[in-house]
């Protein structure tokens, strides 16, 4: 039975991803430029805090470092009785607790606490942080959509997903990938089978199809040219365009990412071919190059 199955606590959306970055200052550049981030004023030299136009107080977090990798996951719950909830139900499931449920001293603030999953990331779940006032929408990013993650295991990684922390299997891209929801979207978690544990990429929300195409052109007048795409995907049905920033770390820019009805949605399989990869047929294969920069280094 999974942790998360009881009426008092589900996790409801991905909050932010905090990334040590080898290129902090390109990085920021890029984020809070042609990227569409804003940059707040908890940044300093050392870690940069940017949020999206969505109610999160911030969707990323880049903290300087001589390599790349992750350096926490935020989930959100909806209240501090979840977290206090969460936090006994995972400890009695055996879950280890790296921090007990407290505030959080921490851009944003809030009430939360942190555990690792099995391959070592951390997970920070957390509720009540900083309300922020909503920005403009039109063109820049909302929200995280979702992280896709690597995993030398991901069978196993995916089960104690789900039978810890309550995600729910959408779809399958053979045994290659599997998408998990945790709320109406297709997908807020995706984990790819690789050779070691690493990101793939983080995907950030746009409001319309329009605002997709004008953020690649905008990123394109940059000098940042789409590495994968524009197309639009199979599994989720959200169009997708695949960018390398400074650091060789790969953000996606979507939209209209498939939203899924709990009482009649059934997984499914999809077999890996050109036509469901992009059903668009616009993006073709992703280059070597991308697939490289979307394998990433193993993460310490």
């Amino acid at each position: 039975m999974s942790a998360a199955s009881g009426d008092r606590w589900t996790i409801t959306h991905v909050r932010h991803l905090a990334l040590s970055c080898s290129a902090f200052d390109e990085c920021l550049d890029y984020y809070a430029g042609p990227w569409g981030l804003e940059r707040l004023g908890d940044s300093d030299e050392q870690q940069a805090v940017l949020r999206a136009t969505g109610p999160e107080h911030h969707v990323l977090e880049l903290h300087r470092s001589d390599r790349n990798s992750i350096d926490h996951l935020s989930l959100g719950l909806a209240d501090d009785r979840a977290v206090d909830a969460a936090a006994a139900e995972l400890g009695s499931a055996g879950v280890t607790l790296l921090s007990e449920p407290a505030e959080v001293d921490r851009p944003g603030s809030g009430y939360g606490f942190r555990i690792a999953d099995p391959e070592g990331r951390i997970v920070e779940l957390s509720a009540c942080t900083e309300a922020v006032p909503a920005g403009p929408a039109e063109l820049t990013p909302v929200k995280i959509a979702h992280v896709v993650l690597n995993t030398a295991d991901i069978e196993s990684l995916c089960a104690w997903w789900c039978n810890v922390l309550g995600f729910r299997v959408s779809d399958w891209s053979e045994r290659q990938m599997v998408f998990l929801r945790c709320n109406s979207d297709h997908h807020s978690i995706a984990f790819n089978r690789a050779e070691w544990a690493s990101l793939n990429h983080v995907a950030y929300e746009v409001p319309s199809l329009d605002a997709f195409m004008s953020s690649i052109g905008r990123l394109k007048r940059a000098g940042h040219d789409v590495g994968w795409g524009p197309g639009r995907h199979g599994p989720g049905n959200n169009a997708f365009g695949y960018f390398m920033d400074p650091a060789g770390t790969v953000p996606e820019v979507t939209a209209e990412v498939q939203q899924i009805d709990e009482a009649t949605w059934v997984p499914r399989t999809w077999p890996r071919t050109p036509e469901l990869s992009d059903r668009w047929g616009t993006a073709g294969p992703p280059s070597a190059e991308m697939r490289q920069f979307m394998a990433g280094t193993p993460d310490a």
